[in-house]
């Protein structure tokens, strides 16, 4: 009785994710999804940085900040490219559409 109900299971295309292929919802796009997600978080962190620095409480550890946004920027330049995410895709996850950090923020 068991192995009919998995051989069911099964046919209805519900094992392992199968039900999504139709649908164009496979692996690829859900690790796809994860990717975006991630970047997403980097760039949330990369904004909190960026706000400690113009904050006065954090001015003891100003050049700290700065090497951890340099860092951050390397960071997330280096995984759109790593999954070649797109210009729009990007777009969707930067807060204020900022983009890499500027040269002249060495306070």
């Amino acid at each position: 009785m068991r192995n009919e109900k998995l051989k069911d299971f099964k046919k209805d295309g519900h094992h392992r994710g199968e039900h999504h292929r139709g649908k164009g919802h496979g692996p690829k796009t859900f690790r796809r999804g994860r990717a975006i997600a991630f970047l997403e978080m980097m760039n949330l962190k990369r904004s909190t940085i960026k706000e400690q620095l113009g904050k006065p409480e954090f001015q003891s550890i100003n050049q700290i900040l700065v090497g951890e946004l340099k860092a951050i920027d390397m960071l997330i330049n280096e995984f759109i490219q790593l999954f070649e995410i797109q210009e729009s895709e990007e777009k969707e996850t930067s807060n204020n559409g900022e983009k890499g950090i500027e040269m002249n923020e060495t306070n």
